[in-house]
């Protein structure tokens, strides 16, 4: 029969849409003995399945919770065959870049500010702010006090479900939208990566929402951002060391870019690291995924693939192909 080991703080009304004839094995989050699984849906958080993985023997699939699996195929090593979780928080994380996207140019940030403080007389540094970002110092009359996405020019780095959920979240701010992939494809067209040093300097926002790989690592360095137009919003729901940090501390604190992050590097960002400080930056803590559908979505689609194993077809969204066989 079967063994598939799962989270055990899953609800168990999630349990109950796994195919019959499978043995489910809750695996606790520090476990006290060996367990031995053939598959084993991994928690989402890489830090818990670290702790977990030295525990269990047998394995030869793991069906990930989410997108990203680097850690997954680094602790595993290349006979396990590995499976992410693609679908399973498009919805979320589109809504997070969305809204990361109109908080700063709304000044959601700043006015926070002002509501903790019980003073909305500092509502000023909007404009003040807004002339020092685009380098625009011409008279405000009215001040400005917010910026508009309709209309602006968007550069998706990253053209997967995510990225496409994202393009069609912001149509209607008819925005104009440019899309890059690893590799260039028309209908619609899509840029190669290959291409992004010429892109860059078009864009007004530019989203990163592209796998962490070793062709992905610090792709966004100095020489990036200084291609970037001034004032340009750096919006990255991907993965941390896809930026290069101190590339991005340096063009905060200058005043050369603003940027909305939901993931950075190192992570979890230590509490005396500069990038908490720096101005015309949004940072949440990687949370973009995270909402109450993200568990029943993910846990669907393992759901799936348990049935798929179990009834001899193909898993779907392999990244990893093992050599280890799964005997149903």
């Amino acid at each position: 029969m079967l063994k598939v080991g799962y989270p055990d703080a899953i609800g168990v009304e999630l349990l109950q849409q796994f195919p019959s004839g499978i043995e489910l094995v809750p695996v606790p989050a520090t476990p006290a003995h060996e367990i031995a699984l053939d598959v084993w849906i991994a928690p989402p958080v890489a830090g818990w399945g670290r702790k977990v993985w030295p525990h269990l023997r047998g394995v030869k699939t793991v069906l990930a919770l989410t997108a990203g699996t680097e850690w997954i195929t680094e602790v595993a090593g290349p006979s396990v065959t590995v499976c992410n979780a693609q679908g399973a928080h498009n919805v979320s994380t589109a809504e997070w870049t969305v809204g990361a996207i109109l908080a700063m140019l709304k000044y959601f940030p700043l006015y926070r500010d002002l509501q903790n403080a019980s003073d909305w007389r500092g509502r000023s540094r909007a404009s003040q702010d807004y002339s020092a970002i685009h380098n625009d110092h011409r008279a405000q009359y009215p001040p400005i006090l917010q910026e508009e996405l309709n209309g602006k020019r968007v550069l998706i780095v990253g053209y997967g479900d995510i990225g496409k959920t994202i393009e069609r979240y912001l149509a209607p701010y008819d925005v104009e939208l440019t899309r890059v992939a690893r590799s260039a494809r028309t209908n619609p067209k899509v840029h190669s990566v290959s291409e992004l040093d010429r892109l860059l300097p078009e864009a007004e926002i530019v989203i990163l929402i592209l796998p962490h790989t070793p062709e992905s690592h610090g792709l966004i360095g100095a020489a990036q951002i200084g291609l970037m137009q001034q004032g340009a919003l750096l919006v990255n729901a991907a993965r941390g060391p896809i930026v290069q940090t101190d590339a991005l501390v340096e063009a905060l604190n200058s005043w050369r870019i603003r940027a909305a992050i939901d993931v950075t590097d190192p992570e979890p960002l230590p509490s005396d690291h500069p990038l908490w400080k720096c101005p015309n930056l949004l940072i949440t803590p990687h949370v973009a995924g995270s909402t109450p559908q993200f568990s029943a979505r993910a846990m669907r689609i393992a759901a799936e693939q348990v049935t798929r194993l179990i009834s001899g077809q193909q898993l779907i969204n392999v990244v990893q192909q093992g050599t280890a066989t799964v005997t149903a």
